[in-house]
């Protein structure tokens, strides 16, 4: 019969009580993270080359490459053009030392043309702010229809209202659901 470590007996009158164990300790999330990053790496899986990918292929070939996939320790790596494929080739010992040295589990690297599907351009912040409803040096002034202050025109004509009565309207839950 194993007998209790001292920190969970407790005594009480002539007899012990049994407590609960004290919690593991905290580094042990960490540990798991970390366990499951170099898992990542050692088992040549494509979450940790897609996340490593920019700082391993550099700020000049990341944006225009990507890892593919992986078979028996081959990286495949897609390039958008010729240019950049050809780029990869002259590099192809560096990034594979670089690979090797994160510690990602890749034998050889084969370059192929890559053509990915229409991405998405992100807007530039200041775009978004040239149009931005609240700006009055571009939409002008108008008095809100809810409270009557003056207001951007801009979020007038967005929304009815200025974005103060706009921020009541949208935390007022809609009555049909209150009567649910």
């Amino acid at each position: 019969m194993a007998i209790a470590p001292d920190q969970q007996r407790k005594r009480l009158g002539r007899g012990e009580v049994l407590q609960e164990a004290p919690p593991a300790p905290v580094t042990a999330l960490c540990n798991c993270l970390e366990s499951i990053k170099r898992d990542w790496k050692r088992q040549g899986s494509m979450a940790g080359l897609w996340q490593e990918w920019p700082r391993l292929a550099g700020p000049l070939l990341a944006p225009h490459c990507r890892p593919l996939n992986v078979r028996q320790g081959v990286l495949i790596i897609g390039a958008s053009h010729p240019q950049w494929r050809q780029a990869l080739l002259y590099n192809r010992p560096q990034l594979l030392a670089a690979l090797r040295a994160a510690g990602h589990d890749i034998k050889d690297l084969r370059i192929q043309q890559h053509h990915p599907g229409n991405t998405p351009k992100l807007e530039s912040e200041a775009s978004i702010w040239a149009r931005h409803p609240s700006r009055i040096d571009v939409h002008g002034m108008a008095a809100c229809q809810a409270c009557g202050s003056p207001a951007p025109a801009g979020e007038m004509a967005l929304w009815g209202r200025c974005g103060f009565c706009r921020r009541l309207q949208l935390a007022d839950p809609p009555q049909s659901e209150t009567s649910a």
